[in-house]
């Protein structure tokens, strides 16, 4: 049975194409850069998982404004199996990683992240959530 993820698109207010990624601490992926997020907890709401989430790992107030989308996350070689909703929007507050999960993070331009490998399906994210910006 998959398991409900959230994911967030972490931009500064204002400024939709500066994205924000952590790097992985834990497995799967682990050591590859991805967008912050994580499981929703048993009878939360999607927006309060995204949020705390986000809180979490990166210590930012996040503002979702935007749902970019839902994408199936299936890797059987890491015995992951997810579906993820994403949300993008602008997260404001003290930058501060928690080295459980996250070992480092950084702002990068939506074309550097768009260069990179990242784990999970977040380069096709990326890629829906620039396209997105086009329109």
């Amino acid at each position: 049975m998959p398991k409900s993820t959230v994911a967030a698109i972490i931009h500064p207010a204002g400024d939709r194409r500066t994205i924000l990624l952590t790097r992985r601490n834990v497995r799967p992926f682990k050591e590859l850069c991805c967008l912050p997020g994580g499981h929703i907890d048993d009878y939360e709401p999607v927006e309060q998982a995204v949020r705390r989430e986000v809180k979490e790992e990166t210590n930012l107030d996040f503002a979702p404004s935007t749902f970019v989308g839902w994408f199936e996350e299936i890797f059987p070689e890491n015995n992951f199996h997810a579906v993820a909703l994403v949300f993008a929007g602008a997260g404001s507050g003290l930058l501060q990683q928690q080295p459980d999960e996250v070992s480092d993070m950084a702002w990068f331009t939506l074309d550097e992240a768009l260069s990179m490998p990242l784990a999970f399906t977040h380069n096709l994210v990326l890629q829906k959530y620039a396209r997105s910006l086009e329109k």
